[in-house]
């Protein structure tokens, strides 16, 4: 088992190993008295997951009710946040009891915003479900909502008290979840981390899975550790993804997160004219079975990011990758988003 350590403005660990959903209740135990717990998870994880982890709860003392959602983007909205508020409240939750995220993505943003505005705060516990979630979402303490506009317009900074990644739940997923765990990854990998983008070049690399869950964390722990609320630094973990949430939102988020941003870093790249770079990003999606290109037109991807939450006026910061392991931040006029996102798809097509 590996432990990460983040110490910020409310310092906790991250637990990554096998058979952590069982050993769950332990864990708890170890930071919470007993108490009532909330249990927010999804339709496709409750049959899989919950029971596992309720029996873990009772058997260290807790008391727990839970609130399963339907699977997916399209219920990450406000309607879905304000019935967890509901059931939250209808099961007279307080201050001194808990959220639990069992789930990807989806569920831990949804969960840790009900936990942060329920009683003006609550604590919550990660415990994520999906690659994606392992080692990007479920650390760092970003939680949100989309709106009508855009993905999580609507949020809050909420850090958890625990964070448990179970890797036999991981190891277990499906081929498609893993590929979009698997473009967080190469993000890490772009960012700073050569080694690590190696390892996704090359269909082996679910060998190396706790291996890349730990570095891709221990990464995300240094950007959060030197910039906890997002106005510097930690903006460089958005590459990809404005380009990204552009494309999500043109396909009306039928495409995965994971998905969107593995398109979004290659056109980064394209964009930022490193051809070199973005053939690299292509080779390593191919290698994760992840997609490079879409068919939106630049003037719909372009209109689609004027909502990114990221923009400031009439200026959007941009993650450009100048090599593998260097990217930089560029603050960029709103109006040359189309030019950036015709020449970064030119360049895609020219290399394929």
């Amino acid at each position: 088992m590996y432990q990460v350590h983040l110490d910020i403005s409310k310092s906790y660990d991250i637990y990554i190993g096998s058979g952590l959903i069982e050993k769950a209740g332990a864990f708890l135990s170890g930071i919470f008295p007993r108490c009532r717990i909330a249990v927010i998870t999804d339709s496709n994880v409750y049959p899989l997951y919950a029971q596992k982890l309720g029996k873990s709860l009772t058997e260290s003392g807790y008391e727990y009710d839970t609130f399963v959602f339907p699977a997916g983007e399209q219920s990450k909205n406000l309607s879905t946040l304000s019935d967890i508020l509901e059931f939250m409240a209808d099961h007279q939750l307080t201050r001194s009891d808990f959220v639990i995220a069992l789930g990807g993505g989806v569920t831990g943003d949804m969960a840790g915003f009900a936990a942060a505005v329920y009683a003006r705060g609550i604590p919550f516990v990660q415990i994520p479900t999906t690659l994606l979630a392992a080692v990007d979402s479920s650390v760092g303490g970003k939680t949100a909502v989309d709106l009508k506009a855009g993905k999580n317009l609507a949020g809050a900074f909420h850090q958890p008290s625990l964070v448990l990644t179970d890797t036999d739940v991981i190891a277990d997923l499906p081929a498609h979840l893993l590929s979009e765990g698997a473009a967080e990854v190469i993000k890490y990998g772009v960012l700073e981390d050569t080694e690590l983008f190696d390892w996704m070049c090359s269909e082996t690399w679910k060998e190396k899975l706790s291996e890349i869950i730990l570095r891709s964390v221990k990464i995300k722990q240094k950007f959060v550790s030197e910039d906890e609320f997002d106005t510097g630094v930690r903006k460089l973990l958005n590459l990809g993804h404005t380009f990204g949430h552009a494309i999500e939102k043109c396909a009306d988020f039928s495409l995965s997160h994971g998905f969107g941003v593995a398109i979004g870093m290659a056109i980064a790249a394209g964009a930022a004219g490193k051809k070199d770079v973005c053939a690299k990003i292509i080779q390593a999606n191919t290698a994760c079975h992840l997609p490079f290109s879409c068919d939106f037109s630049p003037a719909e991807l372009a209109h689609a990011a004027l909502t990114d939450k990221k923009r400031s006026g009439d200026y959007v910061d941009l993650v450009m990758p100048h090599k593998i392991g260097h990217c930089v931040l560029e603050k960029t006029p709103v109006e040359y988003l189309s030019s950036l996102f015709e020449k970064g798809l030119a360049a895609i097509k020219e290399l394929t």
